[in-house]
């Protein structure tokens, strides 16, 4: 069992990008152009590497080879782009890291290519690469290349080197979970379990009791025993259940206009664990948008546009403006979803001034996650 922390450490040893792995200081899938250069580095790798791994590392400042870090990213749906986007598309997943040094929110992302045989192509057209383009590895750069180019296994034995020396053992599985406990404080909830006497998970939160139920927010949950982050949210409120086999999170979204707020649940993630070592993660989108009478929508998003344009031009917020500010993620995230206007175009385009009020910008991102998430999975 590979423990993804070590495996970046080591990875990160090797200072320059290389045929089987390239590092990002950040990856943006929300424009034509990034998920474009996202979907050549996949291309390439997997057709530099068809007998091992290769991997992709993100949050990584190349200037110095240094750790920063990248938010949390849980888009379990990645692969849907690169099957839509490339034929002989590989497996892949991306993992959240955590670095104890990091800020709390950060991680490391790790995109893990799987190896495979066959010649990886572009499917179609996406922003100036052409369908049926071929990418390779040249180095450190991914480059188109003819279809004929003879692939030399040069790779195999020094990634199986690197994912050797990542191996778990004992000892960091108990440094991790005792780094995890050793978070707790009086407000959150802490604890840890033991799967299949391999896996462990830990997880804490804040217990919040809501119609004899209990709901758990600012929460973190780690699988320590791979250093792979499953959940990290100061926001939104999650119910936890497991048995002897499986762990499973349902992550609800609170939305509503004023005081008239409900939770609705947005996705069920469970992880099943077997006795051969192994496990498998399955999600579940469960999101059933709330609706609003349409006049009444337009009027709150009239009113969002009016707040934005004062934060952009340093206009006084009056006490009615700054209530209405921080619902303002929630509120266009709504009318988001019922069609009305265009609250994410708007957001974006003022999220430089949005970023002067933290606590909405961290809304802000949220409703970006909510939305990103429910889109990829629908």
């Amino acid at each position: 069992m590979i423990n993804k922390r070590l495996l970046v450490k080591n990875l990160l040893a090797h200072n320059d990008e290389n045929s089987f792995y390239d590092k990002k200081l950040r990856i943006d899938l929300s424009s034509k152009e990034g998920k474009a250069k996202f979907l050549k580095h996949i291309c390439a790798l997997s057709n530099t590497n068809p007998k091992n791994n290769s991997y992709i590392v993100i949050g990584i400042d190349d200037e110095v080879n240094g750790i920063i870090g990248v938010d949390f990213f849980d888009d379990s749906k990645l692969q849907n782009l690169i099957n839509a986007y490339l034929t002989n598309a590989p497996l892949i997943q991306y993992e959240n890291i955590a670095f104890p040094h990091l800020e709390t929110g950060k991680v490391v992302g790790l995109v893990t290519i799987r190896a495979q045989n066959g010649l990886t192509a572009l499917r179609k057209n996406i922003w100036k690469y052409y369908g049926g383009a071929v990418f390779f590895r040249d180095g450190s750069i991914s480059m188109p290349k003819a279809y004929d180019v003879e692939i030399k296994d040069v790779n195999s034995e020094l990634v199986e080197k690197i994912e050797k020396q990542a191996s778990n053992n004992i000892e960091h599985t108990l440094d991790s979970v005792i780094e995890f406990l050793s978070r707790k404080n009086d407000v959150l909830e802490t604890h840890y379990k033991v799967f299949k006497e391999q896996f462990v998970i830990c997880w804490s939160g804040k217990v919040k009791i809501k119609n004899a139920q209990k709901y758990y927010s600012r929460v973190d949950i780690e699988m320590v025993n791979e250093q792979v982050r499953l959940f990290y949210s100061i926001l939104d409120e999650v119910q936890i259940s497991y048995d002897d086999d499986s762990f499973s999170i349902l992550e609800f979204v609170e939305l509503g206009i004023g005081n008239q707020k409900k939770y609705h649940p947005l996705e069920r993630q469970t992880l099943n664990f077997f006795h051969n070592g192994t496990y498998t993660l399955e999600n579940k989108i469960l999101f059933n948008p709330p609706y609003y009478d349409r006049r009444t929508l337009h009027h709150i998003y009239n009113t969002n546009l009016s707040v934005l344009y004062k934060i952009t031009n340093g206009i006084h917020l009056k006490e009615q403006d700054l209530i209405d500010l921080r619902q303002l993620p929630e509120t266009m995230l709504i009318c988001q979803f019922n069609n009305v206007g265009e609250p994410i175009e708007k957001m974006k385009a003022h999220k430089n001034a949005l970023k002067t009020y933290p606590e909405t910008y961290k809304s802000y991102k949220e409703a970006l996650r909510v939305l990103r998430k429910v889109k990829y999975n629908s």
